[in-house]
């Protein structure tokens, strides 16, 4: 798992050049907004549980099919699996976050994890649907905190949706 320091530096090293005024923008930026950063992690950390929770709450509302028999988690063994994703997104979600790279979402989460839920039958769209009713939910959260420019909230999640939902061939 790389955070945005050791990418920028292998990065730079593969190249053989020095730092030039982009890299050192780069790492003012990163260094910048890691109060920010950690306090997220802080407020995510507080309320993980409550968080998924309503996430799952939310996203059934808005699609109760899924909770009706034939639904993706009708049964209480598949409504658990959908939160326990969910609380997986969110703390690997959170380790990008704090990271300030992306680089461990790919690595733990989204390697191969598109053809797994679709030989599962697990659909993507509802799964993109509650990631990004999290990612709204923790910005609300993020926000409370103390947290003024939550703009950084977005990079992880939306890779996550990003990388999850079908693309055109």
């Amino acid at each position: 798992m790389r955070d945005a320091v050791t990418s920028l530096i292998k990065n730079y090293d593969l190249a053989g050049r020095y730092f030039d005024r982009n890299a050192i923008d780069s790492l003012k930026s990163y260094f910048d907004s890691g109060t920010a950063r950690v306090q997220a992690a802080a407020a995510i950390n507080s309320n993980a549980a409550a968080l998924v929770k309503q996430a799952g709450l939310k996203l059934f509302e808005e699609l109760p099919e899924l909770i009706r028999p034939g639904g993706n988690a009708y049964t209480t063994r598949r409504y658990a699996a959908c939160l326990r994703d969910m609380d997986y997104y969110l703390r690997y979600a959170t380790y990008a976050l704090v990271a300030g790279n992306t680089n461990v979402l790919d690595e733990r989460v989204l390697q191969g994890l598109r053809e797994t839920y679709n030989s599962l039958g697990v659909p993507i769209g509802p799964t993109v649907r509650g990631v990004q009713i999290l990612k709204d939910l923790i910005k609300e959260q993020v926000a409370a905190a103390g947290v003024v420019n939550t703009a950084f909230v977005d990079e992880p999640f939306d890779h996550i949706t990003r990388e999850l939902s079908e693309q055109d061939i």
